[in-house]
């Protein structure tokens, strides 16, 4: 052991002085004991000492009970201290209870306001959480890689990065380990880190600079091309992806993630043989719902509609509120003839997210996609607002919300902005942000086109998140203020559609749309017509909902719509045309259940299937 300090893990010599392997990075243990003996001097030695064996034992049971009896203090001690700890949060818990009732009573704040911001809140913190315990878990190996003659001040920069994020601050923490980087821009397990975060964040373009850096240090590295395989493929440059998962599969051939990224790539170019292959390899590595979705989706697009209900039913199973694979089994389910079971699998696909059927058609007319267009916003907001919607394009939902937020800062009172910005909003499922923007217009006290579009929008969320009176209490003010029989159209639908999916009141809701459809300007026909075609169906009165929803369809065509009417046919046992009505609706909204998404959803909830892989990597 003169030479040096031997790995117990990789069997490196290292420096007497060393903490971490140079090789491995790992911790190096220690071993220290009496010096050896020849093998009889321990013999004689131990033969000529005097001790008796039962002492011996009995001096170590001794010990044991006192370590036991130490255990069960100790263990009494953490018993009453959480106990204390369970009163104190009960304590805080009525605090806070009595602050919002107070604070409700006075109209300072509204119940769902406040639920919201707590949300975001906790979520907020929760992800800031992950990415603490994933900066302590390799904190040694970034700084163990460090090589340069400024140790001290880099870990510094990682202590602050630390401390930021056991304070929640992941800004500060970024801006810290950002520094760090710059004095050691080779560390390729700092850049990981830094790519993860990105990616997380929505940051696709700085996640994948770092990435290829760790590439460039180390080629072979798992996570690096899996990520940047995966980025490679949401930018449309296939072969580049392609290249890149195929690297990670050949390296790890029995990991999940390179094979399930690489066969939801091959899905989405629609090359389905060799995508069944990489995604049946890896749910025999781990079954997650998604990868039991991606593989049904391929079989029923193959034609094998008895194999997609297999995977479909399985992923269901594991995952009861997959309200997508619910919708693609009822699909699969129509192909073989099985009606009942269709109808089943939509209505739980609707049951379980009313926002999965898109009751966003007219809040898309009203925003100037099919109708009226919105005043002019201005020369720098227009500019944002390009840029936030190419953003919104490409996936990048984070960077887009930033971009219209510094817009709004310097355009506080820009109608058409915060309009813009509600609707992106809509798009990415921000609900909190979504009803600020849409209130925020409302106050403005715009003209009618924005204050029709900023309702709509805001009941359309607000049925999404299920608060479908709240909703209808906007569309009451809406009638209320509305001057004009456009106005009220709108807010007659929307309270139709809220009225039926609560199915409490179908004939209020069998007048609302009636009456929406009485009032309605010809551009505004099909939306009435909808209303009161879903309220039939809710009513069971399939033939007026399949004559309505048939009328709204030829009036402009919609993926909601569509939808509707192949449920009304199924339910009236017209099983060819309903299996046209929603091969129609699939054609016209490809990226409902979108492979590219259940790629990247399941990329960003992988921190569970990674550690998998490392632990595998280490025995």
């Amino acid at each position: 052991m003169n030479g040096g300090l031997l790995c117990q893990s990789c069997g490196t010599v290292n420096p007497l002085d060393q903490d971490l392997c140079l090789r491995c990075h790992q911790k190096l243990l220690v071993i220290s004991g009496g010096g050896m003996q020849p093998d009889g001097e321990a013999f004689e030695s131990d033969r000529e000492s005097d001790f008796s064996l039962d002492e011996h034992l009995l001096e170590r049971v001794s010990i044991l009970e006192e370590a036991v009896k130490r255990t069960a203090e100790t263990v009494q001690k953490l018993v009453a201290a959480i106990h204390k700890q369970e009163k104190n949060l009960l304590v805080s818990q009525s605090g806070f209870a009595t602050l919002r009732e107070l604070l409700e009573r006075r109209r300072l704040i509204g119940r769902e306001e406040w639920s919201d911001l707590w949300e975001s809140k906790m979520d907020y913190q929760l992800r800031a959480l992950e990415k603490r315990e994933r900066f302590v878990a390799v904190k040694d190996r970034v700084g163990a890689l460090y090589r340069g003659d400024r140790r001290k001040l880099f870990q510094q920069h990682l202590e602050h990065a630390e401390y930021a994020l056991f304070a929640f601050d992941v800004d500060r923490a970024r801006r810290s380990l950002e520094a760090a980087l710059k004095l050691d821009r080779d560390n390729y397990e700092l850049l990981l880190f830094l790519g993860e975060t990105a990616f997380n964040e929505g940051d696709q373009d700085t996640a994948l600079i770092h990435f290829e850096r760790v590439l460039e240090e180390k080629p072979d590295h798992f996570e690096a091309l899996v990520y940047a395989g995966v980025i490679r493929h949401e930018r449309g440059e296939f072969e580049r992806a392609e290249a890149l998962l195929k690297r990670a599969v050949a390296e790890y051939p029995d990991a999940f993630l390179p094979h399930f990224s690489l066969g939801a790539t091959y899905a989405s170019n629609g090359e389905l043989t060799r995508a069944v292959a990489h995604l049946e390899a890896a749910i025999e590595i781990d079954p997650v719902p998604q990868a039991l979705y991606l593989l049904g989706n391929c079989h029923y697009e193959s034609g094998r509609a008895s194999k997609a209900i297999q995977y479909l039913q399985e992923a269901v199973r594991l995952d009861p509120a997959f309200e997508e694979a619910h919708y693609l089994l009822g699909l699969a389910c129509l192909d073989r003839h099985w009606n009942q079971k269709a109808l089943e699998a939509f209505r739980e696909a609707q049951r379980l997210n009313p926002r999965r059927l898109r009751y966003q058609d007219l809040v898309h007319f009203l925003s100037g996609r099919a109708g009226e267009p919105l005043p002019p916003p201005g020369e720098e907001a227009a500019t944002a607002i390009a840029r936030a919607d190419e953003l919104v394009a490409r996936g990048e939902g984070e960077r887009a919300l930033a971009v219209y937020q510094r817009a709004i800062a310097e355009s506080p009172e820009n109608p058409t902005l915060l309009m813009s910005y509600a609707l992106a909003c809509l798009t990415l499922g921000r609900r909190a942000e979504l009803e600020d923007a849409a209130r925020r217009v409302l106050d403005l006290n715009p003209g009618e086109m924005l204050r029709a579009t900023a309702s709509a929008a805001l009941i359309a969320a607000l049925r999404g998140e299920g608060k479908f009176r709240e909703g209808n209490r906007v569309g009451r003010k809406l009638l209320t203020e509305g001057s004009s029989n456009f106005t009220r159209t709108i807010a007659y639908y929307e309270m139709a559609y809220n009225l039926a999916e609560m199915e409490e009141d179908l004939d209020q809701a069998l007048e609302y749309a009636r009456r929406a459809l009485d009032l309605a300007p010809d551009e505004l026909k099909q939306f009435p017509l909808a209303a009161l075609g879903w309220v039939h169906y809710k009513r069971r009165e399939y033939t007026q909902a399949v004559e309505c929803l048939s009328r709204s369809n030829e009036l402009g065509p919609s993926p909601t719509t569509l939808t509707h009417l192949g449920m009304a046919l199924l339910a009236a046992g017209e099983e060819e045309e309903a299996r046209g009505a929603f091969g129609r609706a699939r054609r016209l909204e490809p990226r409902v259940g979108a492979l590219e998404e259940k790629m990247m959803e399941c990329m960003k909830d992988s921190a569970r299937l990674l550690e998998r892989v490392r632990r595998r990597k280490k025995r």
